[in-house]
């Protein structure tokens, strides 16, 4: 098998994670969820009150942090200045602040250096939202993974339900707002790359997803 570099992108509760991980986990590569860097950043700022447009608050922070991915019981945990936050960063408040604090160019050049370091070795399939866009313009294969609003809506609940109570109404209407938010931010917004392949995920299972993306590929995995 020719080592190469997988970017699965697309909008929230789209089921880019659990297909990330399940093609990653078929090709014998490296998972990285690009979303938790964000997450982690946006974590660790509002925990210390920076605003997403306090560019010199942002920078500090950026400057101090070292935001990495371990191994754990089969998962990949994500570890802030060696503090595990894992668990911290997937609350619906921290979801939509990260896509605010995303915008911001501090953040955005930060995380692109963290993101090409991992990406040198290839055998990784990088989830994200711009990973094929603007993070690896080159890389070999590129997805866009979408699905209807109500869909992912409904996903993100099952997700999020046995953590904490929230109505499908309030889940829907947080995630059309980040959609809105991501569409039309002025840096890296979120699209699919010319070259991508789109695969609308509605009425497919993850392993149906993961089947498709795997029959697109074929010359780079014999």
């Amino acid at each position: 098998m020719n080592p190469i570099l997988i970017t699965i992108d697309g909008p929230a509760g789209a089921g880019k994670t659990t297909v990330s991980r399940n093609l990653a986990k078929r090709l014998g590569y490296r998972y990285i969820d690009t979303g938790a860097l964000y997450r982690g950043v946006a974590f660790e700022a509002k925990a210390r009150g920076i605003s997403h447009d306090d560019s010199a608050g942002l920078e500090k922070l950026c400057m101090s942090l070292k935001l990495e991915f371990v191994p754990a019981g089969g998962e990949l945990c994500l570890l802030s200045n060696n503090k595990d936050i894992t668990d911290q960063i997937r609350s619906p408040e921290i979801s939509m602040f990260a896509s605010a604090v995303s915008a911001n160019p501090v953040v955005r050049e930060y995380l692109l250096g963290v993101q090409k370091t991992i990406g040198q070795g290839k055998s990784v399939v990088f989830e994200g939202r711009d990973m094929g866009s603007v993070v690896f313009p080159d890389a070999e294969i590129k997805f866009f993974l979408d699905a209807s609003l109500k869909t992912r809506a409904l996903r993100r609940y099952k997700e999020l339900s046995s953590k904490t109570y929230l109505e499908i109404e309030k889940i829907e209407k947080d995630i059309k707002q980040r959609d809105e938010n991501d569409m039309s931010r002025s840096l890296s917004p979120l699209r699919p790359s010319g070259d991508a392949i789109i695969i609308d995920s509605t009425d497919l299972s993850a392993e149906e997803v993961v089947d498709s993306m795997l029959l697109s590929i074929p010359e780079y995995i014999k």
